[in-house]
């Protein structure tokens, strides 16, 4: 019975979703890969230890306003912990905005509830992240920013009989910031 258990193929997958034209007041939302397959995970692959890894996964988000807006996003999905998206019953997920520009002008990140700390860009459960850039807001009309996803999966989630699905499911929102007067 092991030895057929180990030659059982894994489906995984994980759908990270956004309406295609998701909007914000004058805004709309988009991301480039609405969901992202990991394929057929086998379980001759696992490696030792607690955790398996996936290879990291990227897609593009892209936001384009009629007008200026503040630009801070947030993605929501069931919380695995405060580190990261529930993936299956014994996995997670976690996100990472890279190389995020507005209007062509290269951002960094912060917590909206820790305006004057800069942040690593990991979006995690709860939090909403705004574009900042020489430590303020900004406001621009065209965001882009790449996601990568990285997942892991406890190997006891690979303690199984048959062929399964396993995914995580969420959306990226962006949050409508008040623009400050001067901008």
């Amino acid at each position: 019975m092991v030895a057929r258990l180990n030659n059982l193929p894994w489906v995984l997958l994980c759908s990270l979703l956004a309406a295609p034209d998701a909007r914000a007041e004058n805004c709309r939302l988009s991301v480039s890969q609405p969901r992202v397959d990991y394929g057929v995970i086998r379980r001759d692959a696992v490696v030792e230890g607690p955790a398996m890894a996936l290879a990291t996964r990227s897609l593009r988000v892209s936001v384009l306003c009629t007008e200026p807006a503040g630009m801070a996003l947030r993605f929501v999905g069931v919380a695995a912990d405060g580190q990261g998206f529930r993936f299956g019953r014994n996995g997670r997920f976690r996100l990472s905005l890279t190389h995020a520009q507005v209007d062509g002008r290269v951002v960094g990140w912060s917590a909206a509830y820790l305006p004057g700390e800069s942040g690593s860009g990991q979006l995690l459960p709860g939090h909403t992240l705004v574009a900042r850039a020489a430590g303020s807001p900004v406001v621009g009309r065209r965001l882009t920013v790449q996601v990568d996803i990285d997942t892991e999966l406890s190997t006891d989630a690979l303690e199984v009989r048959r062929e399964m699905q396993m995914e995580g499911v969420g959306s990226f929102e962006l949050v409508s910031l008040a623009v400050p007067p001067s901008q």
